[in-house]
């Protein structure tokens, strides 16, 4: 069924302005950037890393000839420091960028972040449409702070400690080859980074909702925003998103 748009009134935004969308440049092209390429390396990490854990090809002949593991790691490699690069670029950015890109941070020793964070909690439980941010809520924020930053940190650490294993004493060895001995020894490394990359498939299905259901209860763009940038608000919507104010 066709949709019938009438004609813009000047008088009618100005009667009711609540009504009316506006548009916001909010996320710059290096939020954006991190954004996919973030995405597509946690994909091809998790999945070849599944391969590493638990092979499941048996090629033909002698394993020299296929080299099916020894390329599945190098891709695994390659990943892995695209997005360390990535998760460096975006710490970067975090202090460069505008506002929304420090937008959500935990500000636990505030007493307006724990109201916003509870507020958000009240909103998504009562499926009502609430206070609407255009960068990230505190809840948004604290989500990012935990699975993003403080994960990504912990499979940086620790796939790294693994990758220093193949040349003892040398340069990512002398960095984090500490991790090792803190986490109690290769095999408990292992097993933790096996584990954190589950928890950022549980991110994952979590984050995929959310925005689901934010684009959908909101009426924001927040799907498409992560493409061109820009969100749409109306009136009374949240954009108290300032650093250290």
């Amino acid at each position: 069924m066709a949709t019938n748009v009438g004609a813009f009134r000047p008088e009618e935004l100005a009667a009711s302005p609540h009504r009316f969308f506006r548009r916001r440049y909010v996320w710059q092209w290096p939020i954006r950037v991190f954004h996919w390429t973030n995405a597509i390396s946690i994909t091809v990490l998790f999945l070849t890393g599944l391969y590493i854990a638990h092979p499941i090809l048996a090629p033909a002949g002698e394993a020299y000839k296929a080299f099916v593991m020894g390329r599945v790691r190098q891709i695994h490699f390659l990943f892995a420091f695209i997005f360390a690069v990535g998760f460096i670029w975006r710490m970067y950015w975090f202090w460069m960028g505008n506002n929304y890109a420090r937008s959500g941070f935990p500000f636990f020793w505030r007493r307006s972040w724990w109201q916003d964070l509870f507020r958000q909690l009240g909103d998504y439980l009562h499926l009502r449409r609430g206070h609407v941010h255009l960068g990230h809520n505190a809840l948004g924020g604290l989500s990012y702070t935990v699975f993003v930053i403080a994960l990504g940190w912990a499979q940086l650490l620790t796939g790294l400690a693994m990758y220093s294993e193949s040349n003892p004493g040398g340069f990512w060895s002398s960095l984090v080859g500490w991790v090792i001995p803190l986490a109690g020894g290769s095999f408990q490394v292992h097993m933790w980074h096996h584990l954190f990359a589950w928890l950022f498939v549980v991110f994952a299905i979590l984050h995929l909702y959310i925005v689901f259901y934010d684009g959908q209860q909101y009426k924001n763009g927040l799907v498409t925003s992560m493409i061109s940038g820009v969100k749409f608000y109306q009136e009374g919507d949240v954009d108290h998103d300032s650093w250290l104010s």
